[in-house]
């Protein structure tokens, strides 16, 4: 295992990185919160100019062919940023679905619009389902030559700017993957009252007749894409989460440095430093965990399910911790509106029960314990 990114990697953070300093200033997620979609269309043309709505797709679908030790770096930036929008639904959950999931000739036509930015894809599941058995929450009734999908999901991410919806529901062969046009007829897509309005969530309504040509895929063969996506989406939810805490830690600092009492720096007092220390103890702590699961994912190690699951809690816990912690570091102004301390716990909270609250991860981990230690015993228990 190599423990450092390489060179052209650094280079990709650092683009996202100048790319967001520029474009995705603070100002943008807090105008973001009142907006009608919170999607900015000219974010978008930066991010999809820059190549990044193509990260994870094939270069011969006019994507950069990249893994997901890729994508976190950006990532990452994307957490410091508070990006607001459906990067994270698209490029992650639905291009992926449609990457690993899809026919050579469904992906030949529906990628390279994704990878380019012109089309957005939202995968139409419940984000507070579990990294390793996605839940299947629809069903699907086969009629000759079309399908009649019927069922409601809630917490879906960013459907209502999507152009493709890629809706997993069980038929009688099994889970099958739907691509359908935003405006089918039965389709009903509601947007919800969430604590991070900066990154909408969902509630899909269907009950709509399909043609069989809308199925993705094979019919039944479903859960290896779902499995796939799911897991690479969790892992970057860690990272984001990790990014996230990471700013909030910065402000924290740099606020501290500035603000005085009795004459001096409150960073100078014994209190705010030992905070401040643990707030970096517990970021690095959960950026070695998330950087190891995008390796043992993108390597498809044995430990790559209970990797996923461990830095995906403990990034989650890290996250609402600091960013609460900021909050107390701020003071009084801290707990005000206008200040944008209170964006970042906000996303944290959100991101810490998407596809798993830690509670749940780590009753992923510990129904994986047994065979972990037989595995560290040399298959012995």
């Amino acid at each position: 295992m190599d423990f450092g990114f390489s060179l052209e990697q650094e280079m990709l953070r650092a683009s996202a990185r100048k790319l967001l300093d520029a474009h995705c200033p603070p100002e943008l997620p807090r105008a973001m919160l009142a907006d009608a979609t919170a999607h900015d269309a000219a974010l978008w043309r930066r991010l999809s100019g820059l190549g990044l709505t193509g990260v994870l797709l094939p270069a011969e679908h006019g994507g950069q062919g990249g893994t997901l030790l890729d994508l976190v770096l950006v990532l990452e930036e994307m957490g410091k940023a508070l990006v607001p929008g459906p990067y994270f639904a698209s490029t992650v959950l639905g291009g992926l679905t449609v990457a690993r999931g899809g026919s050579p000739e469904q992906r030949a036509a529906m990628l390279p619009a994704l990878a380019n930015g012109e089309r957005r894809a939202a995968l139409v599941l419940a984000v507070a389902h579990g990294p390793e058995r996605p839940s299947v929450q629809l069903r699907a009734e086969s009629a000759g030559d079309t399908y009649r999908l019927r069922g409601n999901v809630p917490f879906v991410m960013d459907a209502h700017v999507a152009d493709t919806l890629i809706v997993p529901a069980a038929t009688g062969d099994g889970p099958t993957l739907f691509a359908l046009t935003a405006d089918t007829a039965g389709v009903a897509v509601t947007q919800l009252r969430t604590v991070d309005m900066t990154r909408r969530l969902c509630a899909v309504a269907l009950d709509a007749t399909v043609p069989a040509t809308a199925v993705l895929g094979r019919p039944g063969e479903a859960a290896p894409a779902l499995e796939h996506a799911v897991r690479h989406a969790t892992v970057g939810l860690a990272v984001e989460a990790l990014g996230v805490a990471q700013r909030a830690l910065d402000l924290s600092v740099a606020y501290a440095k500035e603000r005085t009492q009795f004459g001096r720096p409150i960073g100078s007092f014994q209190a705010v430093k030992h905070k401040c220390v643990d707030m970096m103890v517990g970021i690095e702590t959960a950026r070695s965990l998330a950087y190891y699961a995008a390796w043992a994912v993108t390597e498809d190690a044995a430990d790559a399910a209970s990797s996923v699951a461990m830095a995906k809690a403990y990034a989650s816990d890290v996250a609402v911790t600091v960013t609460s912690e900021a909050i107390q570091v701020h003071g009084g102004i801290g707990f005000t509106w206008e200040h944008d301390i209170h964006l970042y716990h906000r996303r944290a909270l959100a991101t810490s029960a998407a596809f798993g609250s830690p509670v749940a991860q780590r009753e992923t981990v510990a129904t994986m314990l047994p065979i972990l230690q037989a595995t560290s015993a040399g298959g012995t228990t």
